[in-house]
């Protein structure tokens, strides 16, 4: 299934800020090399992130789910000059592959990987968090939540990747992974400490801002 029409993606990305040389060869080689490329945030979702993140300023960032790197690649164009992005993930494969990258760039020095399931490596990180980005398996998305929520300085944002998952959020018999998909959204939207905008970018970014404990 295709996000958007092609005309319609192709048209916003040549009216968006271009990714850099590094995140166009990731970019290239993740479709090249890498199983369900289509998992990658991509040019447009990449830049959203990017400004996120900027507007934000963040000391400490954490990725659930770095994949092949470039959505860290984007999170870490906002760090604030001294800060730090924890990026956690399973896979040896994917961490090697993105670590590649991570080296090659300027932000090799504020980008900290995990391997490791997050549930474990979560309770760890001991700073006060300003960014999540939640982009990993969707059954555990409000239990990463949870654990983070009390890390999460008020004002600071957490954003969840697919949370529309192609549509299946709509279905009546939806299988395992869309329930929790759709109970994440439930959840995020019946919390009063926090306020929220489902944005309908690509696979659905669900984007809260925490405004109390």
């Amino acid at each position: 299934m295709e996000f958007l029409p092609e005309k319609i993606e192709e048209y916003s990305i040549n009216y968006t800020t271009k990714e850099s040389e590094l995140l166009l060869e990731l970019n290239r080689e993740t479709w090249a090399k890498v199983m369900i490329p289509r998992m990658l945030s991509g040019h447009l979702q990449g830049r959203l992130l990017s400004m996120l993140s900027k507007m934000i300023e963040a000391k400490t960032i954490v990725e659930i789910g770095t994949y092949t790197g470039y959505s860290a690649l984007c999170l870490a164009e906002g760090l604030s000059k001294n800060g730090i992005l924890h990026t956690i993930d399973i896979n040896e494969e994917n961490i090697a592959f993105a670590d590649k990258y991570f080296q090659r760039s300027i932000y090799k020095n504020q980008i900290n990987q995990h391997k490791g399931n997050a549930v474990n490596v979560l309770p760890n990180i001991k700073e006060k968090i300003q960014l999540v980005f939640i982009d990993a398996d969707k059954k555990n998305y409000s239990n990463y939540y949870n654990l983070v929520f009390d890390k999460l300085e008020v004002g600071g944002y957490i954003i969840a990747d697919n949370v529309l998952w192609s549509g299946k959020v709509l279905e009546k018999n939806m299988d395992e992974e869309t329930k929790a998909l759709d109970n994440y959204n439930k959840l995020v939207h019946a919390d009063k400490r926090v306020e929220n905008i489902l944005l309908a970018v690509r696979d659905g970014l669900m984007i809260c801002r925490k405004i109390s404990e």
